[in-house]
């Protein structure tokens, strides 16, 4: 299950119309980083330019010149070479890269420094992904600077510098068909996995056991990248909000928080669920739970299309003061509570974030100073959480030392909203029920 060639000749097509005729567009591949010694990082391509190309080659560069005769859509790379095939595996070389991937031209990257600075002569605006690249952004500099040198032999070189961010996320943000389809599969690979991690859990574990439980199934079901570092959090490691040591012994009574997702041909997937090391919730831990789960409820109903970005946020913080309110954590008019931000110590950060290629996807939240609305092929987590700090001594101790944090994935669709995760269990009755199967199986 791949992105179809015509969908990245469709992307390209659009950016192409939205860079417009007398520009030109330049964006560059990840570059290999080293772990130690001789040794590489395992190599993962920059979004933008896979979203726009398939390539997954370092040492690239795509040009993109709206009506340029010899072809608009121009790649740098790698030529094929015999001996590295041997030691590192075959490239496409210059004729994979027409062959497989659509491009117009393509040359080899060794040739970059005399050939890109032609392509942006007599252009008026260069866009490109302007901070993301550092040391290429001078060498754009650099070759810009050589045409404004030649401007005695009647060429002239791009006046204006823009970032293609804006142009490129607003794209990302909205998914076809296609990124869906992929976007499920991340999906249900990684609710299997949070499923697993639930069958297996013990006390006296150690946190990287269920972590290693969470990568086998990723790397058994065709999933060879976690979409980021799993947090496997237990007891007081759950309210330690990007905890990634995972390496503590589980204990009998405690809460285990697990946030982990696969990444599926690029797309990510991210869920968060909490659940007994033991398979039982304490009456305090499910009263927490419970308030947790109500507020993400209460959250996802908010994802609808016209609705704006912040309506899920509110809806969760409103669910969660009345809560603290209610459980004695929290004193006061629920309205002034929240006016004055009273939650903040237990419930911190916000209730989701765009999600797509990047765990933390590209995109505007806000247009023009105002929340921007919800629009069908939007994907954005929705994930309330509680963490009560060990040390807080404002609270009674039974609550302290709980961090809970509920999260799903879910799609904007034309008539409401879809939750791509909804199979990692989430009730109190669901989630002990299936620890209790295992137990006992």
């Amino acid at each position: 299950m791949n992105v179809e060639q015509k969908e990245f000749a469709r992307r390209r097509k659009q950016f192409l119309r939205m860079v417009g005729v007398g520009n030109v567009a330049v964006v560059a591949s990840s570059s290999i980083a080293s772990r130690n010694s001789d040794v590489e990082y395992a190599f993962r391509q920059n979004s933008d330019f896979f979203y726009l190309s398939g390539f997954d080659e370092p040492e690239s560069v795509l040009l993109f010149v709206p009506d340029r005769e010899q072809g608009e859509y121009v790649l740098f790379c790698r030529e094929y070479d015999e001996t590295m095939a041997l030691w590192v595996g075959a490239s496409a070389g210059l004729e994979g890269a027409i062959k497989d991937y659509g491009v117009d031209d393509a040359f080899p990257i060794d040739d970059i420094d005399d050939i890109l600075p032609g392509l942006l002569e007599n252009k008026n605006k260069l866009y490109f992904p302007i901070g993301v690249h550092p040391e290429f952004d001078q060498q754009l500099m650099d070759w810009s600077q050589q045409v404004r040198g030649r401007s005695r032999t009647g060429v002239s070189a791009p006046a204006e510098f823009i970032s293609s961010d804006h142009l490129l996320h607003e794209m990302r943000l909205i998914k076809s068909a296609q990124e869906i389809k992929l976007m499920k599969k991340a999906a249900k690979v990684s609710v299997a996995a949070h499923k697993k991690a639930m069958q297996v859990c013990r006390p006296q574990m150690f946190e990287y056991e269920v972590d290693a439980t969470l990568k086998h199934h990723f790397i058994s079901n065709g999933a060879q990248q976690e979409a980021y570092p799993a947090i496997v959090g237990g007891g007081k490691n759950g309210c330690i909000l990007h905890y990634i040591q995972n390496n503590a012994k589980l204990n009998d009574g405690d809460l285990l928080l697990i946030d982990a997702g696969c990444e599926w041909q690029k797309y990510a997937s991210d869920i968060t669920r909490t659940f007994p090391v033991n398979g039982v919730f304490s009456d305090e831990q499910k009263a927490l739970y419970q308030l947790v789960l109500d507020a993400q409820y209460a959250a996802i109903e908010q994802v609808q299309p016209g609705n704006h970005w912040n309506d899920p946020h509110d809806a969760a913080v409103k669910v969660l003061t009345k809560g603290l309110v209610k459980l004695g954590l929290l004193k006061g008019r629920v309205p002034t509570l929240i006016k004055n931000e009273a939650y903040k110590p237990y419930y911190m950060h916000r209730t989701g974030h765009w999600l797509g290629m990047d765990v933390h996807d590209v995109g505007d939240y806000k247009i023009d100073k105002q929340w921007r609305l919800l629009e069908p092929g939007m994907v954005l987590t929705v994930e309330p959480g509680l963490y009560i700090q060990p040390n807080a001594k404002e609270v009674d101790k039974k609550w302290r030392g709980i961090g809970i944090r509920i999260e799903d994935d879910v799609l904007v669709t034309k008539k409401g909203h879809e939750v791509l995760t909804a199979g990692a269990p989430k009730e109190v009755n669901d989630i002990e029920s299936l620890m209790e199967k295992a137990r006992v199986a």
